[in-house]
């Protein structure tokens, strides 16, 4: 199988183009490879990619992962276990809508109305948390795209009957935001394909599921009329073959096939390939996102990720001039790649600090809603918020954070206050984590950050003695992640003999106020005595001033 990749590469000819035609004569062999338009290969991309400084300065960005799985209230991937027998999705499923052979997602998604959405609300709160850009979902592995493209199950269509992305990037540029997508759809191919199953026992045993039967012609005098369900579903790729009677060998097919999280093609499918490369390309096109997130490891669907990643790039060159302002993410990327897009750890992050900017992605909750954690007041808390941006801009990433949305359009009121008291600590504090950079190490402490994906905590795993860095400047600033009982900050990276902190000591003021704080260097330790009338329970940022402080620290990649 070949896609055909004419008009995935066309802009990057054009750019090509446009570039040479532009420049002095003979400046073309001269110039650099940030300057030379993207090829669609690692090659390329390593050689011309730098993460932009707003991204680096910014530190802190908002996701809103929405969509119609929301509306169960049970939690992530909803549209792939509901067909999977046995499951919590599954049984929730039978409970509230019927047996997944007479009712699908399909039928759930048509539930789906954001009846009660409020993007200005949900924005403003954003940002007085100290936001700088936000990420909204343009589709999950359910196939259903939140923005106005080509694919016929998309929300200008079907659900709320609304462009979603297009609501979002224009009231978040209104507030000073910079707008990102999020991109999962390259898996659903094979995570959808359980809905071509059947339950292997019980009193359906053997009833093949709603993807299985239903067509066009199915849709006659109903709300998805002249839609074709084999579209959303994605047609029997590897579905479940007949004879399976027992839960168990269910489960170990699906580990064996659609299970498999491969960055692969689907067999005998081009038509699947070129449909997500369009629309992608549609969403590249017609929101031209500052960040582009692929829930992927490398890129998406092997040489058509290189092909997007290239279209992306000198497409986001052209709407700033020549200067490159986009971000690309993907997953667990291999460090000899980690200069040509920005790695993204899922629900995680990195034990040192990283030379290339990355990001953390993460939730207060689960990824979709989920009424169970919010009856079991399962949320992270602010201060485990804050304390994991403090450990990830340590280490020279960025934080990107998800409040579940219920299919309403709203948060509930525990979301709302978690926010709220992001917002106050960020409102005093956030200064000084934009526009930082990693100072010489990243911080001192018995608390750890997750070393790679999945590998957080729901709770805070810091205290007072916890301290991480970083620079701004010509300042050193030692966040606190938490108060110490008597008072007394102890640095002990800043004891005498220390050479990891050396540089001298000057000055100490709390950040947000110049006035001075009492100090004393020891061998143990640099002592600081805090304001009582400034305690926080989250902790606090101190500003660290006196020559020698920051040089050494961790360069700027070239």
């Amino acid at each position: 199988m070949k896609v055909n990749r004419r008009d995935l590469l066309g802009a990057v000819g054009m750019a090509g183009a446009s570039t040479a035609l532009s420049s002095p004569a003979g400046a073309v062999g001269m110039a650099t490879a940030q300057d030379r338009p993207f090829t669609p290969d690692w090659a390329s991309l390593s050689a011309g990619y730098r993460a932009p400084d707003w991204y680096r300065d910014a530190k802190f960005g908002m996701w809103a992962h929405w969509g119609p799985q929301c509306v169960p209230e049970e939690g992530d991937w909803y549209a792939r276990d509901m067909y999977i027998q046995g499951s919590r999705a599954y049984n929730a499923h039978v409970r509230k809508y019927g047996h997944p052979s007479k009712v699908g997602f399909l039928d759930v998604a048509g539930q789906w109305k954001a009846e009660r959405w409020n993007p200005e609300h949900l924005l403003d709160l954003y940002t007085r948390a100290g936001a700088k850009y936000f990420v909204a979902l343009a589709n999950h592995h359910d196939n259903i795209d939140t923005f106005a493209s080509s694919h016929p199950w998309n929300t200008t269509r079907i659900g709320p009957r609304r462009d979603i992305v297009g609501t979002w990037a224009k009231l978040a540029r209104a507030r000073g935001l910079r707008f990102g997508v999020s991109n999962h759809g390259a898996h659903s191919w094979h995570w959808y394909q359980p809905a071509y199953g059947y339950d292997p026992e019980g009193p359906m045993q053997g009833r093949r599921y709603d993807a299985a039967w239903r067509r066009t012609a199915d849709g006659r005098g109903t709300w998805w009329e002249g839609l074709d369900p084999q579209l959303l579903y994605n047609g029997p790729i590897m579905p479940m073959p007949d004879g399976i009677t027992n839960r168990t060998e269910a489960q170990a097919f699906h580990e064996r096939n659609d299970s498999m999280w491969t960055e692969g093609r689907p067999p005998n499918r081009p038509d699947y390939v070129e449909s997500w490369a369009r629309r992608c390309r549609e969403l590249i096109d017609n929101y031209q996102p500052d960040l582009l997130y692929f829930d992927d490891i490398d890129l998406p669907l092997e040489q058509t990720g290189l092909d997007m990643a290239a279209y992306y790039y000198n497409a986001n060159r052209r709407w700033h001039g020549g200067r490159l302002e986009g971000v690309l993410t993907a997953k667990t990327t291999p460090a000899h790649r980690r200069m040509a897009l920005v790695d993204d750890v899922e629900r995680g992050g990195k034990t040192y600090i990283e030379t290339y900017p990355w990001q953390t992605d993460t939730c207060i909750g689960n990824w979709h809603y989920d009424r169970a954690l919010y009856e079991r007041d399962g949320y992270k808390s602010a201060a485990t918020v804050i304390h994991t941006l403090c450990d990830v801009v340590s280490k020279n990433g960025n934080l990107l954070l998800n409040v579940p949305m219920r299919g309403d359009g709203t948060i509930d009121e525990k979301e709302e206050a978690i926010v709220e008291g992001i917002a106050a600590w960020m409102g005093r504090y956030g200064g000084a984590i934009h526009g930082s950079r990693p100072w010489r190490v990243f911080g001192e402490g018995p608390g750890m950050g997750g070393g790679g994906m999945f590998s957080e905590s729901q709770k805070s795993k810091y205290g007072a003695t916890d301290i991480r860095y970083v620079r701004k400047g010509d300042q050193l600033h030692a966040l606190l992640l938490g108060w110490p009982e008597d008072g007394v900050a102890r640095l002990t990276l800043f004891a005498t003999g220390n050479t990891i902190g050396r540089g001298e000591v000057s000055r100490v003021t709390l950040f947000g106020d110049a006035t001075p704080l009492s100090f004393r260097r020891t061998g143990d330790a640099l002592e600081v005595t805090l304001p009582a009338g400034a305690r926080e329970t989250i902790g606090v940022p101190l500003v660290l001033s006196g020559r020698g402080l920051v040089e050494g620290s961790l360069p700027d990649p070239a």
